[in-house]
C-alpha cells in the first residue's frame, strides 16, 4: 500500500473517531432514561448538556425579542456607541441569567435581536434585559427639609392663605349662633387644608422620609405630578419612592424619601455584587436576601469620604429611581463595601446582582417585538424534521444502490459518514440546531451524493472507451474534481453570506449548509477514493460494479 494511501486512511480514522467523541454526549443524552438522568450527578449532567448538540429557539421553544435603544436624551458623543455598549451589557446579563445558547446581536442602526431558547420565565427575562440598572448613592434630607416642602405643597394645593383666612372670618361671623360643630363642617377639614400632609405620616422627627399607606399612593402620586408641585422642588433635592412595600400596623405602606439630587457615588465604581442571606434580629435583614456590593479603589475612597462626613445620616441606595434601602451611617466605611436590603425574593436578588455586575445601560431600551415559541411546537418540528431527513435519506440510498449497484453502496457509506461529520461539527462548534438547520442537513443529503454521481458517470464514460478499471477510476476522479470544486465553492460562498448577514434561522441554515458542503467534499473526494483504491490495489480488477 502506498504511503499516500496510508495517510488518507489515517486521516479518515482520526476524523471519524473525533466525530464519535464529539457526538457521544448527544447520543448519551438522547438515549438515557429520565429515571437514570435523575440519578446522575448534577455536575456530570451539566457537562453532558454543555457538550451536546443544542436545539435552537424554533425547536426547543423560548423567546424572541427585538429591542430598540432610545437615544433621544443622549448627547451626540454618547449616542455614537450607545447601541454597542448596550449590546455588550445585555449579552453579559443574558450569559449570567443561565440560558443555554442565547443569541444576542445587533440589527440595523438602533436595534438588537435577543433569542433565549428553553426560557421558562419570560417576564423575568424581560425585566432583567430591559432594566436600566442605574445605581446611585444619595443622602437623605432631614426632617426639617421634608416638613418645609410638605407645608409649601399644602399651601399651593389648598389655595391662597390670606383668602382662606378672610373666608374663615366671614364664616365665624355668619355662624356665631350656630350649633357647635357646624362651623367646622362649613370651614373644611384638615384634609382640605393639608391635602398632601394628610395622606402621609412621619415615623419620627429626624429623618426626611414619610410613610404612605398603600391605598393612598395613587393619590399622592397624582398630587406630586402636578406642574405647580414640581416647580416647588428645588434643583438640589428630589422625591423618590421606596422599591418595595413594607408591613406597618397590619397594613402595607411605602416610604417616600426626600433625597439630595446629586449622587455621592454611582455604580460605575462597582466591581462585584453577590447574594447572601442576612442574619441577626433585624427583620429587614434576618433571613432575607442581601446583595453585597464591592467598589473599586477609587470608589472605596469616595465612599469612605462620604460616610465619614455624614455619620448618623441616612444614605439611600437608589436603583433606577427607586430607593431599595436607606441605612443609617454609623461609622466611616473605608473598605468600599455596601449592602442592598429590602429586596424580598431570592430571584429578584439574583437578577439585581446580575444587572449590577453587568453594569448600567447607557440608555433605556424598548421592546418593539416579542414572540414566544412553545416547546410543543418544537417537539412537533423536531419529529417532522427527523421524518423528512429519514425519508429523504432512504430514497437517496435506494436510488444509489439501484442505479450504481456496488459503487452506490460506497456512496451510501460516504453519505452516512457525511451526516456523522456534520452533527459532530455542530456539537464541536457549540452551534444550535434550528429548523432551517435541519433543512440545510436535508439539502446536504442530496448534495452529498451529487459529487459521487459526477464521479461515477465519469468512471462509466472511461470504462465505455475500453480503459481498465484502475485507469477509469483515476480518470473519473481527476476529471470530475474541477466541476465538483466549482459547484461546491459557489454554494459554500452563498451559505457563508447567509451566515454572516442573516440572523437566527437564516444563520442556522447557512451553518449546516457550509458544514454539509465541507463534509460532502471530504467524503466524496477522499473517503470513496480510498475505498476504490483499497479494492483495486495490488490486483487486476476486470469488472467494476457501477
Amino acid at each position: 500500500m502506498r504511503r499516500a494511501q496510508r495517510i488518507k486512511i489515517f486521516i479518515i480514522i482520526v476524523v471519524f473517531l473525533l466525530s464519535i467523541w464529539y457526538l457521544y454526549p448527544t447520543l448519551r443524552l438522547a438515549t438515557i432514561s429520565s429515571e437514570a438522568r435523575g440519578k446522575m450527578d448534577s455536575g456530570e449532567l451539566a457537562r453532558l448538556k454543555k457538550r451536546a448538540v443544542k436545539l435552537g429557539l424554533d425547536l426547543r421553544g423560548g423567546m424572541h425579542l427585538v429591542l430598540e435603544v432610545d437615544k433621544s436624551k443622549l448627547s451626540q458623543k454618547e449616542a455614537r456607541d450607545a447601541v454597542d455598549r448596550a449590546l455588550e451589557i445585555i449579552r453579559n446579563r443574558v450569559d449570567q441569567f443561565g440560558v443555554s445558547e442565547p443569541l444576542v446581536q445587533r440589527s440595523g442602526q438602533d436595534r438588537m435581536i435577543i433569542e433565549l431558547p428553553g426560557l421558562q420565565d419570560p417576564e423575568r427575562a424581560k425585566e432583567l434585559i430591559g432594566r436600566t440598572a442605574l445605581l446611585e448613592f444619595k443622602l437623605v434630607r432631614d426632617y426639617k427639609d421634608m416638613k418645609a416642602l410638605l407645608d409649601r405643597i399644602d399651601e399651593i394645593l389648598s389655595g391662597d392663605k390670606e383668602e382662606k383666612e378672610e373666608e374663615e372670618a366671614k364664616l365665624k361671623e355668619l355662624f356665631k349662633e350656630s350649633p357647635a360643630g357646624s362651623l367646622e363642617a362649613e370651614m373644611g377639614t384638615s384634609e382640605e387644608e393639608h391635602p398632601l400632609s394628610y395622606l402621609v405620616e412621619f415615623l419620627n422627627q429626624k429623618n426626611g422620609q414619610v410613610m404612605v399607606p398603600e391605598e393612598d399612593i395613587p393619590q399622592v402620586d397624582s398630587l406630586l405630578s402636578l406642574p405647580e408641585v414640581q416647580a416647588l422642588i428645588s434643583q438640589d433635592m428630589e422625591l423618590r419612592w421606596g422599591a418595595e412595600y413594607k408591613t406597618y400596623r397590619e397594613g402595607q405602606i411605602k416610604w417616600l424619601y426626600l433625597l439630595k439630587k446629586k449622587s455621592e457615588l454611582t455604580g460605575a465604581y462597582l466591581t462585584d455584587a453577590k447574594i447572601t442571606i442576612g442574619g441577626g434580629l433585624d427583620p429587614e435583614i434576618a433571613n432575607q436576601p442581601i446583595v453585597n456590593m464591592r467598589l473599586d479603589k477609587r470608589g472605596a475612597r469616595i465612599f469612605s469620604r462620604v460616610t465619614g462626613a455624614n455619620i448618623d445620616r441616612l444614605l439611600a441606595i437608589v436603583l433606577d429611581g427607586n430607593v431599595y434601602s436607606a441605612p443609617r451611617i454609623k461609622s466611616k466605611i473605608p473598605d468600599g463595601r455596601a449592602i442592598i436590603t429590602g429586596i424580598g425574593k431570592m430571584t429578584e436578588a439574583k437578577d439585581l446582582a446580575i444587572v449590577l455586575r453587568a453594569g448600567a445601560l447607557p440608555a433605556p431600551v424598548n421592546i418593539i417585538e416579542e414572540r414566544t415559541v412553545g416547546p410543543s411546537l418544537g417537539e412537533d418540528s423536531i419529529r417532522k424534521g427527523i421524518h423528512a431527513a429519514i425519508i429523504g435519506m432512504i430514497l437517496v440510498v435506494l436510488f444509489m444502490v439501484f442505479y450504481y449497484k456496488g459503487a452506490g453502496l460506497i456512496a451510501n457509506l460516504a453519505l452516512i459518514l457525511n451526516l456523522i461529520f456534520v452533527m459532530a461539527a455542530l456539537a464541536g462548534l457549540r452551534a444550535a440546531l434550528t429548523l432551517p438547520g435541519i433543512a440545510g442537513i436535508i439539502l446536504t443529503i442530496g448534495m452529498a451524493v451529487d459529487a459521487n454521481v459526477l464521479i461515477f458517470e465519469r468512471i462509466r464514460e472511461e470504462l465505455r472507451t475500453g480503459k481498465t478499471v484502475r485507469v477509469a477510476i483515476d480518470a473519473g476522479y481527476s476529471r470530475a474534481f474541477r466541476t465538483i470544486l466549482d459547484a461546491n465553492l459557489t454554494t459554500f460562498f452563498t451559505a457563508a453570506i447567509l451566515y454572516l448577514v442573516g440572523t437566527g434561522p437564516i444563520k442556522g441554515f447557512g451553518t449546516t449548509l457550509m458544514l454539509g458542503i465541507a463534509a460532502s467534499m471530504f467524503t466524496a473526494l477522499v473517503v470513496t477514493r480510498v475505498i476504490f483504491d483499497s479494492l483495486t490495489a495490488g490486483r487486476e480488477v476486470a469488472r467494476l460494479s457501477i
